[in-house]
């Protein structure tokens, strides 16, 4: 199951260079850029471990992409890695773009749990298969 998160989501994974533009657009439009990384990417679980600070005079593509070739060697193919560009400008102050970058070879997906609560009430719950096992080692054969 592909997880969908993030701009472009139903797309198919974007090449570096296409991730360059993207990235240039945002340091064009003076949006700071940063990366983070995860190995459960619940829906709700939107505090993902950051890569380094966020990047907010880099002028140029390069230095983003220099970064997230290092997350890569450090993460790759055991974490999700996502990009974020943040707008810090006065009356917006948020999130303009955040797309996936990176994802493991196998995504296990997420299971539907079925809670029965007091007073007759059903709950739903989702979680996630890769949460079974212990954090390290979710995405490895």
């Amino acid at each position: 199951m592909r997880i969908t998160q993030g701009t472009f989501s139903f797309l198919p994974d974007l090449t570096d260079d296409q991730i360059t533009t993207q990235v240039q657009y945002c340091l064009d439009h003076g949006w700071a850029v940063n990366l983070e990384y995860t190995d459960d990417p619940h829906p709700r679980n939107t505090y993902w471990e950051m890569w380094g600070i966020p990047m907010f005079d880099v002028p140029d593509a390069a230095g983003v992409m220099f970064e997230l070739a290092a997350c890569r060697k450090a993460h790759a193919g055991s974490n999700y890695i996502r990009l974020t560009a943040f707008d810090a400008s006065h009356g917006w102050e948020s999130v303009r773009l955040s797309f996936i970058t990176d994802r493991p070879a196998n995504e296990p997906g997420f299971a539907l749990e079925r809670q029965e609560r007091a007073g007759r009430q059903i709950g739903y719950t989702t979680r996630a298969y890769s949460a079974d096992r212990p954090e390290g080692e979710r995405y490895s054969a």
